[in-house]
């Protein structure tokens, strides 16, 4: 019987047993599609992470993202995981790493502490910001056990937005009403059949203004139909709410940074850094940076 060796991290964090848990499988030849799904859905965390050979060999890996129910195009904290793994294994690793995902290509650049120990990365999502239709506050409301003046709709009506995965991104009127939120599993079904675009996670990514500042957020993800009740941590949402609000700012060019936590209602506090680039002549462009921490490691026999 065939094994396979997976190794444990804790993303969006530098304290062990916080941020998001991921499952990496550093080599992942010989594995089915079933069976990775299976195994995502035995680790039953956010995501878990294949990787196989690129089909480009001036890339360094492709990297499938499985959550416990569905495969995902794109994601945050998966590649911010696995660039940490795949970095940490390398005896002289590069500064940039290239990944081949279903949504694209994805850069990945190293990051090291102060002693030049890897201890996280910094991806750039592998599509410009899109944003997709809008959702009423009403849905949003209903699936976050909200009530309808919880939602805010002063900067932008609850939306989809997207750099890779799409999200339904809505803020809420205080960190105290987002402390509230909770998902309720019929009203995101409802959601789903009713706006079939996304009718496959239906993921509802919540922030609020941690301050009078715009900057430091709050945010809370729920995306019971992909299998996951609440997420830690999740980049890929991050990396679209900072190029969301950074195509609002007021000028043609902006270079914004914002500071969210996640996971805190969980008990999982996680920190996310995700920065946006708007231009006049450009798209709006975005990236996601954390840290890292190894938990475990060991052999699946399948």
């Amino acid at each position: 019987m065939p094994s396979f060796e997976f190794v444990t991290v804790n993303v969006f964090t530098g304290t062990r047993f916080a941020g998001n848990p991921l499952a990496v499988f550093p080599d992942a030849r010989g594995l089915t599609d079933a069976q990775m799904q299976a195994l995502a859905a035995e680790f039953n965390l956010s995501e878990t992470t294949f990787v196989l050979p690129p089909a480009n060999p001036q890339n360094h890996a492709r990297v499938r993202i499985f959550t416990p129910k569905v495969e995902l195009p794109f994601a945050g904290h998966p590649n911010v995981g696995t660039g940490f793994v795949l970095a940490s294994r390398m005896e002289d690793p590069p500064e940039h790493l290239v990944f081949e995902e279903l949504a694209g290509l994805v850069r990945v650049h190293v990051l090291r502490g102060p002693d030049k120990a890897i201890n996280g990365a910094r991806i750039a999502a592998p599509r410009a910001l899109s944003i997709d239709i809008a959702i009423p506050a009403e849905t949003v409301a209903a699936c976050a056990s909200l009530a309808l003046d919880d939602i805010l709709t002063t900067t932008h009506s609850p939306l989809v937005a997207s750099v890779g995965t799409p999200f339904v991104i809505a803020e809420v009127a205080s960190v105290e009403a987002l402390s509230r939120a909770s998902p309720d599993i019929a009203a995101f079904r409802t959601a789903a059949d009713q706006f079939g675009e996304i009718s496959t996670r239906f993921a509802l990514y919540l922030y609020a203004r941690r301050t009078g500042d715009a900057t430091p957020l709050r945010a809370r993800m729920f995306a019971p139909l992909g299998g996951v009740l609440e997420d830690p941590a999740t980049g890929s949402a991050a990396a679209a709410l900072a190029g969301l609000l950074t195509s609002m700012a007021p000028t043609e060019n902006a270079d914004l940074h914002y500071e969210i936590e996640q996971g805190v209602e969980m008990g999982r506090p996680s920190q996310i850094i995700a920065g946006a680039l708007k231009t006049a002549e450009g798209p709006v462009l975005a990236t996601v940076a954390g840290s890292c921490v190894n938990v475990m490691r060991g052999t699946v026999e399948v």
